[in-house]
């Protein structure tokens, strides 16, 4: 009896030293996954808000409280140096953060490629003291960091893109347009690191804050109701390209009830009338809001036309 009394014991103690294990990494390799932007958030205003997470067909965020980045890195021995910042979208009223977020990075990973999430800043919230100064800030921050960290993450960092769906598309294409707005709040030493992308990746994005082509809800978010002729001027982003804009892919459906073609197509006859070369894939059904466009026929494929568009640059 004492020796099954001592071997049960010590299979126990095996057992809770593997749990232990199994914990410790899984904590280790959850460490520096997630990264606040900001030590100090500027354009903010404490209040009792609460950030509202709701998880049914997909993760939506509202009143983003600590904006951050979630990391994604393909394993050393895949890593092509590449990487994409991703702005999920939902019109500046929440984050489709799985949807057009998390998924897509993992896919990037899948070719090799860096992948992270920018949970960003949204205008409508009631901690944000400038709607429309906030979600830009992040963004920028956010390059800021990921090119500083380039070397450890395995990055080149020359070759760091921003992507964006719909409203995301349109804090993409502001990055791309105004990535040297300068701050106007105290700096620190990453705020000296540039932030201007190598390559744009808009999908179904907004584009211009013009009258009968933008998302009114969009819009209505980052600018609030009644903004200034001024404003809606710098925030139409097919007015805001000049040679310094990144090249840039452009997907969109002719059928885009929510947001019209018309905004892809002035983004890439602006880039035209700039010499700057881009590709734009139209496809005549679609909708919006698609995500992978997973079981909706040839558009399906327009991840691997990405792809094929990304290795394309850096040949």
């Amino acid at each position: 009896m004492p020796y099954f009394r001592k071997k049960i014991k010590n299979l126990i103690m095996k057992r809770i030293l593997l749990i232990f294990f199994l914990i410790k990494i899984t904590f280790l390799s959850s460490q520096n996954k997630i990264i606040e932007l900001w030590d100090e958030i500027p354009n903010h205003i404490r209040t009792n808000e609460k950030e509202l997470v709701t998880n049914t067909d997909i993760i939506r965020i509202k009143k983003v409280i600590k904006p951050l980045i979630e990391v994604f890195l393909p394993a050393k021995q895949n890593a092509i140096g590449t990487a994409v910042l991703i702005c999920p979208g939902g019109g500046y009223e929440h984050l489709s953060y799985d949807w057009e977020g998390t998924d897509i990075a993992k896919w990037f990973n899948s070719k090799g490629i860096a992948a992270f999430v920018l949970k960003y800043r949204l205008p409508n919230s009631n901690s944000v003291k400038v709607s429309y100064k906030a979600p830009l800030q992040d963004t920028q921050r956010a390059m800021r960091i990921i090119r500083n960290n380039s070397k450890k993450w395995n990055i080149n960092k020359d070759r760091i893109g921003v992507m964006g769906f719909s409203a995301g598309g349109h804090l993409a294409s502001t990055l791309g347009t105004q990535f040297n707005k300068p701050n106007d709040f105290n700096e620190i030493e990453i705020d000296k690191v540039s932030a201007k992308p190598n390559f744009l990746i808009l999908i179904y994005p907004v584009i211009s804050m013009k009258k009968n082509i933008t998302h009114i809800g969009s819009k209505n978010n980052l600018l609030r109701l009644n903004p200034t002729n001024s404003k809606i001027i710098e925030f139409s982003n097919e007015l805001q390209v000049n040679k310094l804009t990144p090249r840039t892919f452009l997907l969109h459906s002719q059928d885009d009830k929510v947001v019209p073609v018309e905004n892809s197509l002035l983004f890439y006859k602006s880039l035209r009338k700039h010499n700057i070369a881009s590709e734009m894939n139209l496809y005549s059904y679609g909708g919006h809001g698609y995500s992978f466009a997973i079981g909706m026929g040839h558009l399906q494929n327009w991840p691997e036309r990405l792809h094929q568009w990304i290795i394309s640059l850096y040949k």
